[in-house]
C-alpha cells in the first residue's frame, strides 16, 4: 500500500512561483507576429547584401574606366555623369587611389558630377571656378582674359608712379570774368588803407603788403595769400602799446563828451534855414 503524498503549504508556494515563471505557450496570434518579423528581418538582409553586391560591382566598373582614363595619353581630363553621394564618395576614394585629383561640380545634389584629371595637367583656379559657374572651360579666352587683366594692372601701376595728375584749366577766370570784375581786379587795383592810431589799430595794407617804414611797425607779409577774384587779403601789423593808451584824465574825457552833447542838442535846437 502507498501512502498519498500530502503537499505542505510551502511546497504548495514553490511550485506556484515556479509555474508562474514559465512562459506562457503562445497564442495563434502571437505566431504569427513573429512570423512576419522573421520575415521582414530576413528581406532587409537580402536588401542589405544586394546593395552591397551593387556597391562591389560599381567600384570595379569605375576603376576600369579610371584605368582605361590612365592609359589613354590623348585624355588629360574625363567628366563622369551625375551621381549620388554615395557613388561620387566610391568614386573619389577611386580616383585617390589611382594617384589623380578629382572634383565634383553642380548646384543640386542629384546634378553633382565629378571630374577627374592627371596629375601634370592639374586645373587652374580660374579653370575650376569656370566649372563652379557652370561654364565650359575655353583655354583661349582665358588668356585673353588674363592678358587685359595684367595690362590693367600695368597701367595703374605707372598711373601710380606718375603721381596725381594736374588739370589746368582752358583759360584765366579774370579774363572770363573781366566783363563783372573789369580788368583792374587784382593786385594793381589794391590800394593802401590807413587805420586810425588813436584806437589802438596798427596800419592795414592791401596789395603788396609793403609800408611806411616807420620803425616802430612790425609787418607780417604774404601770410595770408589772396582772396576771392585775385584780391589780397589785407594783413595787420601789431602797434606799440603807447599809441593804445588814452593819456586823457577821467574829467577830461567828461567834458569833452558833455561838450559834444551841448554841441548836437544846440544844432538840434536851430530853426531850419529857408
Amino acid at each position: 500500500t502507498h501512502r498519498p503524498l500530502s503537499v505542505t503549504p510551502k511546497m504548495a508556494d514553490l511550485l506556484g512561483s515556479i509555474l508562474s515563471s514559465m512562459e506562457k505557450p503562445p497564442s495563434l496570434g502571437d505566431q504569427e507576429t513573429r512570423r512576419k518579423a522573421r520575415e521582414q528581418a530576413a528581406r532587409l538582409k537580402k536588401l542589405q547584401e544586394q546593395d552591397k553586391q551593387q556597391k562591389v560591382e560599381f567600384r570595379k566598373r569605375m576603376e576600369k574606366e579610371v584605368s582605361d582614363f590612365i592609359q589613354d595619353s590623348g585624355q588629360t581630363k574625363k567628366k563622369f555623369q551625375p551621381m549620388n553621394k554615395i557613388e561620387r564618395s566610391i568614386l573619389h576614394d577611386v580616383v585617390e587611389v589611382a594617384g589623380l585629383t578629382s572634383f565634383s561640380f553642380g548646384e543640386d545634389d542629384d546634378c553633382r558630377y565629378v571630374m577627374i584629371f592627371k596629375k601634370e595637367f592639374a586645373p587652374s583656379d580660374e579653370e575650376l571656378d569656370s566649372y563652379r559657374r557652370g561654364e565650359e572651360w575655353d583655354p583661349q579666352k582665358a588668356e585673353e582674359k588674363r592678358k587685359l587683366k595684367e595690362l590693367a594692372q600695368r597701367q595703374e601701376e605707372e598711373a601710380a608712379q606718375q603721381g596725381p595728375v594736374v588739370v589746368s584749366p582752358a583759360s584765366d577766370y579774370k579774363d572770363k570774368y573781366s566783363h563783372l570784375i573789369g580788368k583792374g581786379a587784382a593786385k594793381d587795383a589794391a590800394h593802401m588803407l590807413q587805420a586810425n592810431k588813436t584806437y589802438g589799430c596798427g596800419e592795414a595794407t592791401m596789395g603788396t603788403g609793403e609800408g611806411s617804414g616807420e620803425e616802430h611797425r612790425m609787418e607780417r607779409r604774404g601770410s595770408h595769400g589772396t582772396g576771392l577774384l585775385g584780391l589780397p587779403i589785407p594783413t595787420f601789423a601789431p602797434v606799440p602799446v603807447a599809441n593804445k593808451r588814452d593819456t586823457r584824465s577821467i574829467e577830461e574825457a567828461m567834458n569833452e563828451i558833455r561838450a559834444k552833447k551841448r554841441l548836437r542838442q544846440s544844432r538840434e535846437e536851430l530853426p531850419p534855414t529857408s
